[in-house]
């Protein structure tokens, strides 16, 4: 059971979150419609998971979580948007989004993201995770990844330090430093959030796993 907080400026949004949250024992501490009343109502309940929309009025909902992060990093956010391109979500994840719902999707799909957000994992919607890269893409510069490298692709998405991967693969942590850094090149990544994000999107790395992965910040 999680304690909850809802922003969504639609009071019938936040019925039915409220619902279906309350059906699975969750526990609703306030609902705020405006982006300005977010982060004072998180501060006063500090609820473990904020439900939180991006298109709020008052302060955007990228704002808003910027500051609960930073001002209240023990609750993780999970946004509940109707926003599913790429920049949108890719954004939300920067600012320190520990996951990213759709607004059409299935109850038992936000009930998994707070379950998982709420004992510190990370999640993102099935159907995100399946838009973006496609294995049958012959432009798709994963193919273009020798296999150590790719061995080292799997171990970065899900987490590894290069140590780490080093220790995993037999090799040294420079030669896995160098391999990163390839990867990074070749793939056009600058930061873990994109590797998780590529790896979901192209199907190597699974919802579950990435649920286990380390908090992303950037």
């Amino acid at each position: 059971m999680a304690t909850v907080v809802l922003a969504d400026d639609h009071a019938l949004v936040r019925v039915g979150l409220r619902r279906v949250l309350e059906s699975e024992g969750h526990l609703v501490l306030g609902e705020v419609a405006d982006g300005l009343r977010v982060l004072p109502t998180v501060e006063r309940e500090h609820p473990d998971v904020l439900l939180l929309d991006l298109g709020l009025p008052g302060l955007h909902g990228l704002d808003v979580l910027r500051e609960v992060t930073r001002r209240v990093p023990a609750t993780k956010v999970l946004v509940v948007s109707a926003y599913n391109r790429d920049e949108f979500v890719s954004s939300a994840l920067r600012t320190g989004a520990a996951g990213y719902v759709l607004k059409g999707s299935e109850a038992d799909d936000l009930l998994a993201a707070v379950a998982e957000v709420a004992r510190g994992g990370y999640y993102v919607s099935a159907q995100l995770a399946r838009s973006g890269h496609h294995a049958d893409d012959t432009h798709d510069p994963y193919e273009a990844l020798s296999p150590r490298e790719r061995q080292v692709f799997h171990l970065m998405a899900e987490g590894l330090l290069n140590h780490q991967v080093g220790v995993q693969l037999y090799i040294s942590t420079r030669t896995a430093e160098t391999h990163r850094a390839s990867i990074m090149r070749k793939l056009g990544l600058k930061t873990q959030t994109d590797v998780v994000l590529y790896a979901l999107r192209r199907g190597i790395l699974a919802l579950d796993d990435a649920a286990g992965a380390p908090r992303l910040d950037g």
